[in-house]
């Protein structure tokens, strides 16, 4: 029988880690499930709620779209921050993940 893992015992919340992490570079979902310590499905739901209370700041979450590594497509209409499934072109599976950074309100 396998023994549970003690809870990691942190000095910044969840936010503010990835946070932390999007300021010093943009990073697909998977780098910051690994840099921060959490599974990479839970990222996106975090994603969300930082790009919510950064509206009230000077920042914002920026987002380069996922991309279809088949045909190319861009899924640029998107607005969930999870990594589409398939590729409406195509069909293929095999799709780039988007790729988060935080950047001026201004959109620069």
């Amino acid at each position: 029988m396998k023994r549970p893992d003690a809870p990691r015992q942190r000095d910044e919340t969840i936010r503010r880690a990835l946070l932390r992490s999007l300021r010093a570079g943009p990073a697909t979902a998977l780098e910051l499930s690994a840099l921060v310590g959490i599974r990479e499905r839970e990222v996106a739901d975090h994603l969300a709620h930082l790009e919510r209370s950064l509206r009230r700041s000077d920042e914002r979450l920026l987002v380069e779209p996922a991309r279809c590594a088949a045909c190319g497509y861009r899924f640029t209409q998107r607005t969930r921050l999870s990594r589409p499934s398939a590729c409406p072109r195509c069909r293929a599976e095999r799709i780039e993940p988007p790729v988060f950074r935080i950047g001026p309100a201004d959109g620069g």
